[in-house]
């Protein structure tokens, strides 16, 4: 496997958002200046943002604040274990492969993913060091049938976690996204391991984006919004912590007690929408959730419910 100690010590130093010369860099890690440009290759391959100026060095497009596990144990303080992946495929991935070894509230953060994923398998892009990057496992005793709705909850703790730390009018989307003004900020991945019968092991899965430039177009094909400058290892520290105290209470009494806060944050609540399933578009008010996590839809004075893993919501217009 590929080491990635020394491009890794290079954002370091360079996370300062400074001016580092070639020849500085060159005389910290005892190598050519070549050597040095073969790193920065590397970062920018990573989508860290970064310029060079001929007699000034390199410098990155802002300063990152990059994660840090004695800071997020002291803001977290739990005795669950969250694990800090510099470079990863996915978060998701990573958890799901050691289920065996998990206990409910373990997490994981990373700085880049290589190979993210969202809903349906379609790539979410993880520049270096700009997002949050998160994944949480859950034990459902009750077995795969308890985890209906558990996207929902999810994002009613991450809309609400974000206004605390922003000050900023986040709202939640059916089933698994965060909106704010009307422009992606957030997505949610809930995957399920188990068989039917046994208990379920849950893999939670959130990006956020933070302070990203230039998204690949290939693959965020749809208008986004970044949520600015926050302490992200408090950001990582405070998701950790109210999530797991919000499932403890969803494992006990299920979606009921979550819906008047969904409703709360809802960014479509009363509001003209379509719902793309397959090649069909379905299209009414959106009237909030119900106890099943179904999406309310009113449609000629009638309200409808609708679910299922392949429905789209978007605002009418």
């Amino acid at each position: 496997m590929r080491s990635h100690k020394n491009p890794l010590k290079l954002i370091e130093i360079l996370a300062d958002g400074k001016y580092h010369s070639g020849e500085e860099l060159a005389t910290i890690f005892g190598i050519t200046r070549a050597g040095i440009n073969k790193y920065i290759k590397q970062l920018r391959e990573w989508g860290v943002d970064l310029t060079s100026v001929q007699g000034k060095g390199y410098c990155l497009a802002s300063p990152l604040n990059l994660l840090n596990k004695n800071k997020i144990d002291q803001h977290y303080q739990s005795d669950s274990h969250c694990e800090i992946l510099p470079i990863i495929d996915s978060t998701n991935q990573y958890l799901l492969d050691r289920i065996g070894q998990l206990t409910s509230g373990d997490c994981c953060v990373a700085e880049f993913q290589s190979k993210a994923r969202g809903r349906r398998g379609r790539k979410w892009f993880s520049p270096f060091g700009s997002n949050l990057y998160f994944s949480m496992y859950w034990k459902l005793e009750q077995g795969v049938a308890a985890a209906m709705g558990l996207s929902l909850v999810v994002g009613i703790v991450l809309a609400d976690t974000l206004r605390t730390l922003s000050g900023q009018n986040i709202k939640v989307k059916w089933p698994n996204d965060l909106y704010l003004n009307d422009q992606k900020l957030a997505g949610i991945l809930v995957e399920l391991a188990g068989k039917t019968g046994d208990c379920a092991h849950v893999v939670i899965g959130v990006g956020v984006n933070l302070t990203m430039t230039n998204p690949d177009t290939n693959i965020v094909n749809q208008k986004w919004a970044n949520l600015g400058n926050v302490d992200r290892n408090l950001l990582v520290a405070q998701v950790a912590k109210v999530l797991k105290s919000k499932l403890i209470e969803f494992e006990k009494h299920g979606l009921a007690p979550f819906i008047h806060d969904w409703n709360r944050l809802d960014n479509f609540a009363n509001r003209p929408v379509k719902l793309l399933i397959g090649d069909n578009i379905i299209r009414g008010i959106a009237k909030g959730i119900n106890e099943q996590g179904a999406l309310l839809l009113e449609q000629n004075g009638k309200i409808n419910a609708h679910i299922g893993g392949e429905i789209s919501l978007r605002i009418d217009e």
